[in-house]
């Protein structure tokens, strides 16, 4: 009894030996039987081929079974390990190949290309540069209606793009749908103003009223759905405190919607004031 225990504890020291001769002895004893099922015969026979291959892959199930069970202790810390390294991995490099994937989608959408107009989140502005890690803008002061560079360079990564839309405002660096809204404290009937403000609004946009026309017609066609058109929309909407808010939608070239809103604010200013002498100078 002490004699095994001897050898147990001598073949679980040394594994690396205890391995080599497993692997010997099934594959002398697999040649073994192998040798006496074909016998001395020229020719195999269908069955002695299947009971060939039945006890060559049995061996070799055997072996894997019989070193896993030796080396399990191994494999396990190795997997342990292995498992760890690659978790740490993909924590370490998650935004590198979120930006790596993220310029696939972009490439595979065809979302935008250098030189368009676009919105990510909160960052809005045009194109100038774009790579596999990141994308580099000149921004645009977009969402104040004012269309202007602002003069600073905007790199985000292209991760963004699996967090928020891609909107591109490529048409909009010709024309641009412009709105704006007038806050009209007092309660009183508006749409007695509108066709005299409507006859000024077109009287601005006269000297491009046929090129927006057509440019209009360019971005249905290629959009192909039906946009509101050209012409000046006047609405009124209710604010949250019941103040009346006049909505104006204008289509005119980007470089001058700012002034023509400004042109606008103060039309509607002289005629509010004209038709309402009491409540403007109250």
């Amino acid at each position: 009894m002490d004699k095994l225990n001897i050898v147990i504890e001598f073949f679980s020291t040394y594994k690396l030996l205890f391995t080599v001769i497993i692997i010997v002895c099934l594959s002398f004893l697999k040649r073994l039987v192998v040798s006496k099922i074909r016998g001395d015969l020229p020719f195999v026979t269908e069955g002695q081929r299947k009971w060939m291959s039945l006890t060559k892959n049995g061996t070799f199930i055997l072996i894997i079974m019989v070193l896993f069970l030796l080396w399990q202790t191994e494999i396990n810390k190795f997997a342990l390990s292995v498992t760890a390294i690659a978790i740490a991995f993909v924590v370490a490099s998650k935004e590198i190949i979120l930006c790596f994937t993220g310029s696939i989608q972009r490439a595979s959408s065809r979302s935008f290309v250098i030189g368009d107009w676009i919105e990510v989140g909160k960052l809005c502005g045009e194109v100038i540069e774009h790579n596999l890690m990141a994308t580099v803008i000149q921004e645009i002061d977009i969402l104040h209606g004012q269309y202007n560079y602002t003069g600073k360079t905007v790199t985000f990564p292209n991760s963004m793009f699996f967090s928020y839309a891609v909107k591109n405002h490529n048409f909009m660096k010709r024309y641009v749908y412009h709105s704006f809204n007038i806050t009209i404290v007092d309660f009183v009937n508006l749409y007695p103003l509108f066709p005299e403000l409507i006859e000024q609004i077109e009287a601005h946009c006269e000297d491009f009223h046929d090129v927006a026309i057509r440019y209009n017609s360019i971005i249905e066609r290629h959009a192909g759905v039906d946009l509101p058109g050209p012409e000046p929309h006047i609405q009124i909407h209710s604010g949250p405190a019941g103040e009346q808010m006049v909505h104006i939608t204008i289509f005119c070239p980007t470089e001058r919607a700012a002034h023509l809103e400004q042109l606008i604010r103060e039309d509607f200013m002289i005629v509010y004031h004209e038709t309402f002498p009491k409540k403007a100078s109250a």
